[in-house]
């Protein structure tokens, strides 16, 4: 019953807040980035292309380096609140191979997110989403410095609902 609760919450703040406002964010949905992390250490991409406005379809692998992989793909919508903040979200397909000392298991499970992006400086955006992926609370939050209009940095806090809160230092290529 919570699950199905959190579900429809998100959904409808999906359908409130996407046409909510008029106002350019400037912020790019068509990215290529890549990213590592530590406690525990993981490399993994992120590929996001817009379809059209306020719709993008999106694809993430990641893995501990342990035989295992998280891979997801699903769609997201984004629209802007204000001139400088955004609020996006997305449905995902995870397809999740455990690493060895877990018992080595596969899984799909569906994940909704809900999320937002906040300039605070001419350079510099904050980020922040939650969502569910089965059972487990999804929880990301961070910075990105937009050190040109092409390359980004980012440093965050993550816990993807698999492998526990870690720190994420990435680079994101905007096209």
């Amino acid at each position: 019953m919570l699950k199905q609760a959190f579900s429809l919450t998100i959904t409808g703040l999906a359908f409130i807040f996407a046409p909510l406002s008029a106002h350019a964010a400037n912020f790019n949905y068509n990215y290529l980035e890549v990213r590592v992390s530590g406690g525990p250490e993981s490399i993994g991409s992120e590929f996001s292309m817009s379809v059209v406005d306020n719709f993008h379809v999106l694809g993430h692998a990641d893995t501990q380096m342990d035989n295992d992989w998280d891979l997801a793909a699903g769609i997201g919508f984004n629209g802007p609140v204000t001139q400088f903040a955004d609020v996006f979200g997305a449905m995902l397909l995870h397809q999740i191979k455990r690493p060895r000392d877990e018992g080595g298991e596969s899984d799909t499970l569906g994940e909704i997110n809900i999320g937002a992006r906040l300039w605070i400086g001419e350079q510099l955006e904050v980020y922040g989403k939650l969502g569910k992926l089965d059972e487990h609370s999804v929880v990301s939050f961070g910075a990105r410095f937009h050190s040109t209009d092409q390359l980004s940095l980012n440093m965050g806090f993550d816990n993807n609902g698999l492998w526990g809160p870690r720190t994420v230092l990435g680079v994101r290529y905007e096209y």
